[in-house]
């Protein structure tokens, strides 16, 4: 089972008494991903007592990043592929196992296996490659609004507030949030409609995150699990908010193609081309703001549809 997803609320139940904890904004995050050594290839991280049922899967992955990337020096990474195996608990430390898998001329792989409770709740593998030159091309970025002219996910939050007396809105309101989310292809929480084909979104971390290229990923990969899994139910008129279905994210690969800023604008295109046996699959193009494709992702979701009672 998925570690858990930023909006795993409905299935509850969430801690009302973290209400202005308020310690999910980006200063908090670079704490999480400032891992602790207990040993040569053994780490510790921590999750934030922020009143979710269940860790943030993108904090998973990018605390796995950041162990992978503490054993590994000259190379860079350029894809890592995770599963999600069980539900990570909120209460305890996270502990990192790195396996150093190889060390080649130009290429490294490193296995990162996240236990709680002396069980592993999520299996990742990583590869670095030296830096060298090659051929070039890329799909172009789609036109978009500026993100300015975009509302962002507080005001639209808020609107919600208006409307309804969903536990879960006041819940999200209340959450400080580390990374700045505008949804130019928006679908209603409260009354979702179908969307079909691509939806776009603008991101970056809320504040400066200084030089290093390691944590631009990790914030990268901690972003990426942010709107992706919306892609699958959208198509068929689902929001996170609905009660039809039994959501959570299984797996996620991200693959980098270049340096980015995870502080900059960045442009997220997500699309589903297929759900079936009770999973959906996404994919997703993230462009700087400049036009260049950075990364790719993909992930697939639960998407059970809930027995009647």
């Amino acid at each position: 089972m998925s570690i858990g997803h930023p909006l795993s609320l409905r299935d509850g139940p969430f801690d009302t008494s973290c209400y202005g904890c308020r310690v999910s904004q980006l200063d908090g995050l670079l704490d999480r991903l400032d891992l602790e050594s207990l040993d040569l290839d053994l780490f510790r991280g921590f999750g934030p007592h922020d009143g979710r049922p269940r860790i943030f899967g993108g904090l998973v992955a990018a605390q796995s990043l950041i162990a992978a990337c503490r054993t590994v020096e000259g190379r860079v990474a350029h894809s890592l592929h995770g599963y999600f195996l069980r539900e990570g608990d909120t209460s305890v430390p996270v502990i990192y196992h790195v396996d150093r898998i190889r060390d080649g001329r130009s290429f490294a792989t490193r296995r990162v296996v996240a236990k709680q409770h002396g069980e592993a709740i999520f299996n990742m593998s990583v590869s670095f490659q030296k830096p060298e030159e090659g051929l070039e091309h890329q799909v172009p970025m789609p036109d978009a609004p500026r993100p300015e002219t975009v509302p962002t996910n507080l005001e639209r939050l808020q609107g919600y507030k208006a409307r309804s007396a969903h536990p879960a809105v006041d819940f999200l309101l209340l959450l400080d949030r580390p990374i700045q989310r505008r949804e130019i292809d928006h679908v209603d929480l409260l009354e979702p409609e179908p969307h079909k084909g691509t939806q776009r979104m603008w991101f970056r971390a809320d504040g400066e995150l200084g030089d290093d290229p390691v944590l631009h990923q990790a914030v990268l990969t901690y972003a990426s699990d942010y709107g992706l899994l919306e892609s699958s139910f959208n198509e068929h008129g689902h929001s996170f908010l609905t009660d039809e279905l039994i959501i959570a994210s299984l797996d996620h690969a991200v693959w980098f193609h270049q340096p980015a800023r995870a502080d900059r604008w960045m442009l997220y295109v997500t699309q589903s081309p297929r759900t079936s046996g009770g999973r959906g699959l996404n994919f997703g193009h993230i462009y700087s703001e400049d036009g260049a494709l950075v990364a790719s992702v993909a992930q697939e979701g639960l998407m059970r549809i809930r027995k009647q009672r």
